[in-house]
């Protein structure tokens, strides 16, 4: 029980700016709970976020509600799944070899700082149009168990540091268990199996490039397929009136 309270505390101080149980050790043996936890999280932030929406709304114009949702979305994760995206952008545009010291760079590149504002330009635009906002809970639990069949399936590229530690402790019985909380929540949403689709997807296409190009992943890339994956499900929602 200590374990799994440790790692619920670690996953939510990793993925989000909540003060809550804040965690950075990431070496007693908890970095495989920790991950099992992440589709929780998103289901939290999703639900502050469609929480806020709601009593934003009868105050505001929808414009300026879903572009205050999009600051706290930034806000809530501390814009690390953003910084992810925008680095591994970076390494897209240089030779394959000199990619990944790129995206290690604590400076952002031209385009990473050009695509990253397009994306969440499209990401607006998208919450502008919406109509089930309570379906962002699975929006953003959907997005991080990519992120955890991610971590799962795919190889890491480095043998060191907390994504190394993640995926060695990552067994079979925590990915279970992290599956049967999309489970439970598939069953509570109507139409939850499209964007579980849509969402898987998305994934096999990333997972694809990334091992094409690089073969395995790193931490950058994790937040890259977070974030692309809530732009593919924000689109299919729109797709599916949902």
């Amino acid at each position: 029980m200590r374990k799994l309270v440790q790692g619920f505390a670690l996953a939510l101080s990793m993925l989000s700016t909540l003060p809550f149980l804040r965690v950075h050790n990431f070496y007693k043996g908890i970095n495989g709970y920790s991950v099992m936890f992440y589709p929780l999280v998103g289901a939290l932030l999703g639900l502050i976020l469609a929480l806020v929406y709601t009593f934003l709304s009868h105050y505001f114009a929808p414009l300026h509600v879903s572009l205050i949702i999009l600051a706290l979305w930034a806000v809530l994760t501390g814009a690390l799944h953003l910084d992810g995206l925008s680095d591994s952008i970076d390494g897209f545009f240089v030779a394959k070899e000199r990619s990944l010291a790129v995206m290690k760079d604590p400076n952002v590149g031209a385009m990473g700082m050009v695509f990253t504002v397009v994306f969440i330009l499209v990401k607006a635009s998208a919450l502008l149009y919406i109509s089930s906002w309570f379906s962002l809970i699975l929006v953003l639990m959907l997005a991080r168990y990519n992120a955890v069949l991610a971590i799962y399936f795919l190889p890491y590229i480095s043998k060191q540091g907390m994504g190394s530690l993640a995926k060695e402790e990552f067994d079979t019985p925590k990915l279970f268990l992290s599956s049967l909380m999309v489970l439970i929540a598939l069953v509570l949403t109507p139409h939850g199996w499209i964007l579980l689709l849509g969402s898987l997807l998305g994934l096999v296409a990333m997972g694809y490039f990334f091992l094409k190009r690089y073969g395995g992943l790193s931490g950058d890339m994790y937040g890259f397929i977070i974030e692309m994956s809530e732009l593919i499900l924000l689109h299919v929602m729109l797709l599916a009136a949902l």
